[in-house]
């Protein structure tokens, strides 16, 4: 995996949720808290997650096959995916059947200070990870808002693990306000409806990790800046005068397809077209190292077939034709 794709950070929050993790649960056993019991399945489904991008990572780099012509580069796409599944499943949904078993049947709480003392210690170790996280995604999101950040990245690694990160840290929060509340009113139902609260938490961050991981998935395009260095790139105004059409697509967050038609001079030879082809496809290179694949397509610029707008049959997801 690239260094755009996070390792440190993952890694960073493995260690600290599988840590995290024991501590939990044996904070439960003295305790008797649903809260630690939820939070400790949710450090338990974390470190998971992060095998998972670890694992995705390793099988993008595996090469090309006539299988798979343009690679293995979503692999880490889909097991970022499967990171919201499990969220969702194991931890969020988890977290609610634990929550409503305790506000059903409320058992008091034992020895107080294996919760509180485990608690602070995993906002300490959490807040480490989310740090480096932070660290490593502002190498990357530049002048971008966080939310623009998430939303438009196309490595998953980090957006997932500053969303895991984010949501331990609100979690664990929740859990002591849960456990602090019991306490103070020596009702355990307060733990219940913290676990609750952890329980949506976690549900509502699947969901928007599902929701932008579908869309890297699904195939997104080039972002605005890398589309118009490829732009400027093309057209030398000599032998290719203009795009006609242009589409991206990234084959993974380090591999870029760029398909184009480009106009040329109705004169030019198959010899000068070909070598104009070839230093475009040289200059898109330099331009956005990673336009890995390059198809461009000459054509012959008419202003009256312009001028009809682009054809929504030959676009990708356009109405089919008209059976005959």
């Amino acid at each position: 995996m690239s260094a755009s794709g996070g390792t440190k950070a993952i890694v960073a929050a493995l260690v600290a949720n599988l840590a995290i993790a024991v501590a939990k649960f044996v904070a439960f056993i003295f305790s008797n808290s649903s809260s630690m019991l939820a939070e400790s399945v949710h450090s338990l489904a974390d470190s998971g997650n992060q095998a998972l991008l670890l694992l995705g990572g390793k099988k993008a780099k595996r090469e090309a096959t006539p299988e798979h012509p343009f690679g293995y580069g979503r692999e880490r796409y889909i097991y970022a995916f499967l990171v919201s599944i499990v969220l969702f499943s194991v931890g969020g949904m988890f977290a609610l059947y634990e929550g409503y078993e305790k506000i059903k049947h409320p058992h008091e709480l034992t020895n107080w200070y294996w919760p509180v003392g485990v608690l602070v210690f995993a906002i300490i170790a959490e807040t480490f990870s989310f740090r480096t996280a932070i660290k490593e995604s502002n190498v990357l999101r530049g002048n971008r808002s966080w939310k623009e950040f998430v939303r438009h990245a196309k490595a998953p690694e980090l957006p997932v693990v500053l969303l895991e990160d984010l949501g331990a840290l609100v979690g664990l929060i929740l859990a002591l306000g849960g456990v602090g509340l019991a306490l103070l009113t020596g009702d355990s139902v307060w733990d219940g409806i913290g676990t609750l609260c952890i329980g949506v938490l976690l549900i509502l961050i699947a969901l928007v990790l599902a929701a932008e991981t579908k869309s890297l998935l699904l195939g997104e395009s080039a972002g605005t800046e890398e589309t118009r260095k490829i732009e400027a790139a093309v057209v030398d105004g000599d032998t290719v005068t203009r795009i006609i059409h242009m589409r991206t697509l990234h084959l993974g967050p380090e591999e870029l397809l760029v398909a184009a038609k480009i106009a040329v001079q109705h004169d030019d030879t198959a010899t000068e077209i070909a070598a104009a082809i070839d230093a475009a496809e040289a200059r898109i290179r330099d331009a956005v190292p990673i336009a890995r694949v390059i198809y461009l397509e000459p054509d012959i610029f008419s202003e009256a077939e312009a001028t009809k707008g682009p054809d929504p049959e030959a676009s990708p997801g356009g109405p089919a034709p008209a059976a005959h």
